[in-house]
């Protein structure tokens, strides 16, 4: 097997472990146009939405979205043939909980089959479906002339997206979130695929109205209109677990409503399982990884997404510590409207991600900066990862200030935890010193020990990942060095990879390689990371670089010099 194969192929076999959900492009294209009608029955008691500034933003007073307008879309082609039945398998009928309430009302499950069998042969009747619109299109290219050959080409990659969307969209679960990874990960896709794609971020297909209130009733003991003073039955954004809805609660407050959709849960456990199959292939291609306590890591991470009394906690933790923060905001929790599988929050409005790439450039190296400061800021000050960094997980309001959203997926870190990340900068990006950089990455678990490999090779390797914070001045996040980055974690053919391993411990953080960069490289942001990495890190302790810095810095005395930024206890 030549280099490049090895390398597409761990690449691939890695991307399909991470998710399944979504819906066709052309029903989720009519469901936003019928959504954002409907929303308008309760736009008179909801906050308004006023429609975004001009460029010239300030940080005081920053542009916030309309709704999202949409429109009915041609449904796509039908899959040329039949596709076969599936092997019989025992439907799965455990709902949210054991109230019966749910299961009686539910017609269709909202995350499509949960068993495991059922579920994998879903996505290889996708596989069967893409293969036929591949030799369908290639045996017309045959006689076609080179633009019409182009023409066909690109018809075939949104054909085939539109599959994958539809297949990953009506499952849910785990598997949902390769494809909204996808959307944003690897610059190198073609645009028109990217923003098929990017459908699965916060606009997947939605259970039904009915389903959704039998969750509440289960949940919180009554009726959506008894247990909020108004409630809008129509999502107004749905993804791989739950969907959310806006209400207002009895007293008045503006809330937003997270419900996860009933017997997500198997689906995602079923997910899980292939998941350690394929991990299995990957440790074959890279022999230093130790698959099974990576899989018992992530298994157990995304397990908790389950439960939103956690992520409730991990959110009013993260809202709590950033209380009045300048630039930096996170929705407070209405305890008494959550349950395991409803979580209630303050009600946001701001822009989305696909917005803020419209922005001028100053505008998104603040959006940038802002991201950057909280995500290092929390790991080595707060000793906390938010893991899920995807477009959709953040709101913008101009001059920098960002709504961070989505909690349930957090990692707290020990102090010894961070300090070995810290070793690894302070040996590679402060000192300079590849056989002390070695001896890090070892001791933390990064890298077996081989005494073939030399000092400045697994440098060199682990250099790429240092590389905005190894020189000083502006730098921008690149398309580039995301997609770069991308290929050079799975590139199996480099002798540092086939000694590397995950530690369970930091298997999470690899989502700043393969998503946070990714966020930060689509808003093409720029800076002098370098002197806000300074700023952050607690061996350094610089002073502010930046007037987002400054702010902080402001802020951080105010609460008591170092006060939020202390981990816990």
């Amino acid at each position: 097997m030549t280099n490049r194969r090895r390398t597409l192929l761990g690449a691939g076999i890695a991307a399909a472990g991470l998710g399944v959900i979504g819906g066709s492009l052309a029903v989720v294209r009519a469901a936003r146009a019928g959504a954002a009608r409907r929303r308008e029955l309760l736009d008179g008691a909801l906050p308004e939405r006023p429609a975004p500034p001009p460029a010239s933003s300030s940080a005081s007073e920053g542009p916030t979205p309309t709704a999202p307008e949409g429109s009915a879309a041609d449904s796509p082609d039908a899959p040329d043939g039949e596709d076969p039945e599936p092997p019989s398998a025992p439907a799965s009928t455990k709902a949210v909980s054991s109230k019966a309430a749910i299961s009686s009302k539910a017609t269709d499950s909202p995350t499509g089959p949960n068993g495991k069998m059922a579920r994998n042969w879903e996505l290889a009747r996708m596989t069967q479906r893409m293969g036929r619109h591949y030799a369908t299109s290639s045996a017309r290219e045959v006689f076609a002339s080179a633009e019409r050959r182009q023409q066909l080409r690109a018809d075939r990659q949104l054909r085939t997206t539109a599959e994958v969307v539809e297949t990953l969209g009506s499952m849910k679960g785990a598997f949902m979130k390769l494809g909204q990874m996808a959307s944003y990960l690897d610059a190198g896709l073609p645009a028109e695929v990217r923003q098929s794609l990017a459908a699965l971020q916060a606009d997947a297909p939605p259970m039904s109205a009915d389903l959704a209130a039998s969750v509440i009733e289960a949940e919180l003991g009554a009726a959506p209109e008894v247990v909020f003073g108004e409630w809008d039955p129509v999502p107004i954004a749905a993804a791989s677990i739950g969907q959310v809805h806006r209400a207002l609660t009895r007293d008045g407050a503006a809330v937003a409503v997270k419900v996860q959709y009933p017997g997500v849960d198997d689906a995602i456990r079923a997910d899980l399982e292939s998941t350690a199959m394929l991990l299995s292939v990957v440790r074959h291609l890279f022999p230093g990884l130790d698959a099974e306590p990576l899989v018992a890591e992530l298994r157990d991470r995304v397990i908790e997404e389950l439960d939103y009394r956690l992520e409730a906690r991990n959110q009013q933790a993260f809202a709590d510590r950033f209380r009045n923060h300048p630039f930096i905001h996170i929705p407070d929790i209405h305890p008494g409207l959550c349950a395991a599988r409803v979580l209630t929050s303050d009600l946001v409005t701001g822009a989305r991600y696909d917005e803020v790439l419209e922005w001028p450039a100053a505008e998104r190296d603040l959006a940038g900066e802002a991201i950057f400061r909280f995500v290092f800021g929390c790991l080595y000050r707060m000793h906390a990862f938010n893991g899920d960094p995807h477009p959709g997980n953040y709101l913008f309001h101009g001059g920098g200030r960002v709504t961070f959203l989505d909690f349930g997926l957090v990692k707290w870190f020990t102090a010894r935890d961070v300090d070995q990340l810290g070793q690894m900068i302070r040996t590679l990006v402060l000192a300079g010193d590849a056989t002390g950089f070695r001896r890090a990455v070892e001791d933390a678990g990064f890298l077996r020990a081989d005494p073939e490999l030399s000092d400045e090779q697994v440098a060199g390797y682990f250099r790429h990942y240092y590389e905005l914070v190894l020189g000083r001045g502006p730098t921008t996040f690149s398309a580039t060095y995301a997609s770069e980055t991308l290929r050079h974690f799975f590139d199996a053919s480099d002798p540092v990879v086939k000694r590397a391993n995950v530690p369970p411990t930091f298997a999470i953080l690899q989502r700043i390689n393969l998503g946070l960069y990714a966020v930060l490289a689509g808003l093409g942001a720029t800076a002098d990371w370098r002197r806000v990495a300074e700023e952050i890190w607690p061996w350094v302790n610089a002073g502010p670089s930046s007037e987002l810095g400054r702010a902080d810095a402001e802020w951080g005395a105010g609460h008591g010099g170092d006060g939020p930024w202390q981990p816990f206890a």
